[in-house]
C-alpha cells in the first residue's frame, strides 16, 4: 500500500525508538521523509536502514536540537526546499528527565525536559502551520503521553510538558481545522523500545524478561507494547483516512489508563 506516495513528512527523534518505527512504516508506504534528531551518527545509520529496504523513497536528514527555535525553524525550511511541501509532521522528539519529588527536582532539568518536550512541539507547530495552512492540507501529530492523560509518580516537569502537548494540540484543532490541516496527539504507554529495554537490563540483568513481564502484570493485555503497533496508529494519523480526527489524543496502552490498581 503506497497512500503516502509523494507526500512529505517530518519525523522528529527519529534516530530511534517510536520515530524510529514511524519513519519505517511510512517509507513502506511511499511518504518522503524528513528525518530530524540530535544524533547526527545515528539519524545516518536510520537513513542507510531506511534506504537498504525502501530505496525509492526520498529522505533527507537534519541534525537539530528541538528545543531551539532556529533550529527548528532550519528543519522546517529544509523540509520545503526538498519536497516544496509539508504533508505531516510527527512532532516526536522528547525525553523523560529524571525521577525526584517535586520539591527534590532539579529546576535545570525541569526546564530542559520543558524545553524540548514542550516547546519544541509547540515550535514544531508554530513554522509548519502557516506552510500547510497555505496548502490548505496538513496533518500533525504530537507525542504525548499517559504522562499527558494521568499523573505518573516523582516525573512532573515530564507529566506537565505532555498535558501541555495535549492541551496545544487541542487549541491547534480549533484554530486551523477549518484550513484542513488536523492536529491530533498521541499517548504511548509502556513500549518496548530500546531505551525501556534498557530499563529492564538494569532491573535484572541476568533476566531481563523476567523483569518486563513482571512489569506488564498491571496491563490489561500482561505484555508491552511493540514500537511497530505505535508507528501504525500514527501513520492512520497523518493519513487521509483520519480525515475528521481533530484534536484528540489517543491512549496507545493497552487499555491500562483505564483502570484503577491492579487488574
Amino acid at each position: 500500500m503506497k497512500d503516502f506516495e509523494n507526500k512529505a513528512i517530518i519525523i522528529t527523534g527519529a534516530a530511534m525508538g517510536l520515530g524510529l518505527a514511524a519513519s519505517m512504516e511510512l517509507a513502506s508506504r511511499g511518504a518522503n521523509l524528513a528525518l530530524v534528531d540530535y544524533n547526527e551518527k545515528a539519524l545516518e545509520e536510520t537513513r542507510k536502514e531506511i534506504t537498504g529496504q525502501f530505496p525509492s523513497v526520498k529522505i533527507i536528514t537534519i541534525a537539530a536540537d528541538v528545543s531551539k527555535e532556529e533550529e527548528v525553524k532550519k528543519y522546517v525550511e529544509a523540509t520545503v526546499k526538498a519536497f516544496s511541501r509539508i504533508d505531516g509532521l510527527y512532532n516526536n522528539a522528547g525525553i523523560e528527565g529524571r525521577q525526584a519529588a517535586i520539591t527534590e527536582y532539579d529546576v535545570n532539568i525541569f526546564k530542559k525536559v520543558i524545553d524540548i518536550n514542550l516547546m519544541g512541539v509547540y515550535y514544531g507547530m508554530r513554522f509548519v502551520l502557516p506552510i500547510m495552512q497555505n496548502q490548505k492540507y496538513g496533518r500533525i501529530v504530537n507525542v504525548a503521553s499517559v504522562g499527558g492523560i494521568r499523573g505518573v509518580m516523582n516525573q512532573t516537569p515530564y507529566v506537565a510538558s505532555k498535558h501541555a502537548v495535549s492541551g496545544m494540540t487541542k487549541n491547534a484543532a480549533l484554530e486551523y481545522g477549518r484550513y484542513g490541516i488536523n492536529t491530533n496527539a498521541i499517548a504511548p504507554g509502556a513500549i518496548l523500545t530500546p531505551m525501556v529495554a534498557e530499563a529492564f537490563r538494569q532491573v535484572n540483568p541476568s533476566n531481563p524478561k523476567k523483569a518486563e513481564m513482571e512489569y506488564a502484570q498491571a496491563n490489561p493485555t500482561k505484555r508491552l507494547g511493540l514500537p511497530a503497533e505505535v508507528a501504525k496508529v500514527v501513520a492512520f494519523l497523518l493519513s487521509d483516512g483520519a480525515s475528521y480526527i481533530n484534536g484528540q489524543t489517543i491512549a496507545i496502552d493497552g487499555g491500562q489508563s483505564n483502570s484503577y490498581g491492579n487488574v
